[in-house]
């Protein structure tokens, strides 16, 4: 009986080694997809199959050390006894990815949304290259004039790492826009929890009553930033109102 030489048992391990890890990425590739889509179901979402490999990669490159915090200038802190009431900031012109969703509920608005962009900051864009996390991931929302109630066309946006702003990679999906915003102020309260039409109306209701001077921020137009991904239970978020050009 011929022995196994030992060039081809050092083959055959590599390749069975091979075929284990694949195997193992593809077992955590389906776990992954199959979280997102429970998540999902439950904000009436349908999660398909080809947001497995996005959501591997974001998952895979999910370091808070390697996320990039959007830039901006703290002009006034305002407390009452010890609590941050809200800050005063101002965020510089800069390029944005954008994509406007109109749902039925918000939560869904922002899922089908944020599994775009996804797709384009995991390489579906004219780099070809993962993009990296920047947050927060925000949304733009308006009401009706007397801030009642919500309408149901969001806009949710990501803003371009500094490297990338001069020169923006181009979407391969035609919903999303590369847009422009010019150097804003924005008066900001942060709250946690999840993101609906109830919580966000009672937030923007709770920051009008604590500004000295409301009427100075657009009354129509208001924005959720998000600082973790819409799958988490205990989301920190903000609400920002911005003050008028």
């Amino acid at each position: 009986m011929a022995e196994e030489s030992p060039d081809s048992a050092y083959h055959s391990n590599g390749s069975s080694l091979e075929e284990e890890a694949e195997r193992m990425e593809d077992e955590e590739q389906e776990r992954l997809l199959n979280y997102w889509q429970s998540v999902g179901r439950g904000h009436q979402v349908d999660v398909p199959r080809d947001m497995a490999e996005p959501i591997q990669q974001l998952t895979r490159n999910n370091n808070p050390q390697e996320r990039q915090t959007i830039p901006f200038t703290l002009i006034q802190r305002k407390e009452k006894l010890g609590d941050l009431l809200y800050e005063k900031r101002q965020y510089g012109k800069a390029k944005w990815a954008c994509i406007k969703i109109k749902e039925k509920q918000y939560e869904q608005s922002i899922c089908l949304g944020f599994m775009k962009l996804m797709r384009y900051i995991c390489e579906q864009n004219s780099s070809g290259l993962y993009l990296g996390i920047t947050i927060p991931i925000v949304t733009i929302v308006h009401t009706n004039e007397s801030q009642s109630e919500m309408t149901q066309s969001v806009t949710v946006a990501y803003y371009l790492p500094e490297m990338l702003q001069d020169e923006p990679p181009h979407p391969f999906d035609s919903d999303i826009i590369i847009e422009e915003w010019p150097s804003t102020i924005v008066y900001s309260r942060s709250f946690r929890g999840i993101t609906n039409e109830d919580s966000i109306m009672r937030e923007i209701n709770l920051l009008a009553e604590i500004l000295e001077s409301p009427e100075l921020c657009l009354q129509d137009t208001f924005i959720i930033a998000g600082y973790t991904n819409p799958a988490a239970a205990n989301r920190h978020n903000e609400i920002w109102f911005l003050q008028r050009p």
